[in-house]
């Protein structure tokens, strides 16, 4: 399974949350796939989604999904640390690890190679933290979000991107539109 396939499958299952989307391609492809006024899209910020999912998280009291890369999480190590040291038993952190930098041409991550998220975010304190396969990814989701345990997902997959068009919907419509549906 490519990332891809892992949020096909997880669609159904976020579409009732507040979900902050990994830069660049998974953005295009959950946007292609299943868009709600629930998601933010990041479009051009690297390594953020998941502080702006945590700060998102301990603003107020709904379910936050952050979908990061593997990549992107390398881009912002100081994110795991900061997450174990805020707690909030509303936000999943599901990092989609393909072992590339997906968006910008599948170049190899250190995640690919020795580098275990998984192993850096337990020694970083975060309590919580589950490595799975691609095809269990659903399943594991499901039960953090049935657990209301702030939960580390560390889903493994195969590198690889399918043709998707751009976001083609304006930055501030993206987020006004968010911003209305967590007031909801």
């Amino acid at each position: 399974m490519i990332r891809s396939d892992v949020l096909r499958d997880i669609a159904p299952v976020i579409r009732d949350h507040l979900v902050v989307c990994n830069i660049g391609l998974p953005s295009q492809e959950l946007h292609l796939l299943d868009d709600q006024p629930t998601n933010f899209y990041m479009l051009g910020t690297m390594g953020l989604s998941s502080s702006i999912g945590l700060g998102l998280a301990l603003a107020q009291n709904k379910k936050v999904i952050s979908i990061d890369g593997d990549g992107s999480v390398l881009t912002n190590f100081g994110t795991l640390p900061t997450i174990a040291n805020n707690v909030a038993d509303n936000y999943i952190l599901l990092i989609i690890d393909n072992g590339s930098y997906g968006s910008t041409g599948d170049q190899p991550t250190y995640a690919g190679k020795k580098t275990s998220l998984a192993a850096v975010a337990r020694a970083c304190g975060c309590e919580t933290v589950i490595e799975c396969q691609a095809s269990e990814t659903r399943e594991v989701l499901e039960k953090a979000l049935a657990s209301d345990k702030m939960t580390i997902i560390v889903c493994k997959c195969e590198s690889g991107n399918i043709k998707v068009p751009v976001i083609t919907m304006d930055p501030v419509v993206i987020r006004d539109r968010f911003m209305k549906a967590v007031k909801a």
